[in-house]
């Protein structure tokens, strides 16, 4: 590879045995990839539907596994092609994209599960005034909100990233993340800074609020009755279940890619398989079997396909 390609092309140097396993791990996540689009669309369709879950919680939960196929999409292509290349390679540009794509729909994870803790607060703890608060401009703001905010925050990261010097060509990973400023010459403190204010305005601060949030729900259901309990915990634990698998696997992430962490090869590739794999698959799940309405649906759905 000579100089004028280094300069354009990042090297993914995450993968393990590639050459060895090549079309099984093209099998499997061209698999797992089918999953997740038909997994995800099949509930999305079951809320567009059906009347009786045009309802801003479902409304989120549909804007939630939409954000999956997106992230979904955003790594799993580019992922295929490498399984069959003899050189894992993408440009800097490119790679650029992907990272400002991961971030961006993982910020709008974040925004979107503050949304529905917010809808869950007032459903329970406000019901009365529900109607008036989350109405079809509320939602829309909100949908809004969790998809520009981070992306509009991620596109002057990625315009500075773009204007740094490059004196490093391999990243230690499989697709591209906070690991690229690695690639840097010199480490810029106004981006470390400004990935931190991101950090917190799109991950930790909507975290913390929906710990507030569930923390109010839960002190509020315990002094009722066994009723609202019981409707608190169905609407409340799937997006808890959501939060602390996503949460935990951004933490892989930020520590892993920005700290100069010893980790072997293969769990590195495990851990960052488990980033594009969990969540897409899990979030259909969760939601289609945990959700009541959502569930009496999707049986009535798939009995109908069968038969």
């Amino acid at each position: 590879m000579d100089e004028e390609l280094n300069v354009t092309y990042i090297t993914l140097g995450g993968h393990v045995d590639v050459h060895k396993f090549r079309y099984l791990y093209f099998i499997t996540f061209f698999i797992a990839y089918i999953l997740i689009i038909c997994s995800n669309s099949t509930i999305v369709y079951l809320i567009w539907i059906h009347e009786n879950l045009h309802e801003p919680m479902y409304i989120f939960i549909a804007a939630l596994l939409i954000n999956s196929v997106l992230f979904s999409t955003n790594i799993y292509p580019k992922l295929l092609i490498d399984f069959l290349s003899e050189k894992q390679i993408i440009s800097y540009k490119a790679c650029l994209l992907q990272y400002f794509m991961f971030y961006a729909l993982g910020g709008s994870e974040y925004l979107l599960l503050s949304a529905m803790a917010y809808d869950r607060y007032v459903s329970i703890c406000k019901p009365l005034q529900y109607p008036t608060i989350m109405t079809k401009t509320t939602i829309e703001v909100f949908l809004a909100l969790a998809w520009l905010f981070p992306a509009c925050q991620l596109v002057a990261s990625a315009t500075m990233s773009a204007n740094q010097k490059l004196c490093d060509f391999t990243l230690k990973v499989i697709f591209c993340n906070n690991s690229i400023y690695k690639l840097h010459c010199a480490s810029s403190t106004a981006i470390t800074i400004y990935g931190v204010f991101i950090l917190l305005s799109v991950a930790l601060f909507p975290m913390l609020f929906i710990v507030f949030t569930y923390t109010k729900i839960f002190i509020v259901t315990y002094r009722s009755c066994k009723e609202v309990r019981k409707k608190a915990a169905e609407t409340c634990l799937p997006h808890l279940l959501v939060l602390i698998n996503f949460s935990l696997l951004c933490t892989y992430d930020v520590i892993i890619a920005r700290l100069e962490s010893d980790v072997p090869k293969i769990a590195r590739f495990m851990m960052t398989l488990q980033i594009s794999l969990y969540n897409p698959l899990c979030n259909p799940i969760i939601y289609g079997l945990k959700m009541k309405e959502i569930s009496k649906h999707l049986k009535r759905f798939l009995c109908l396909k069968i038969n």
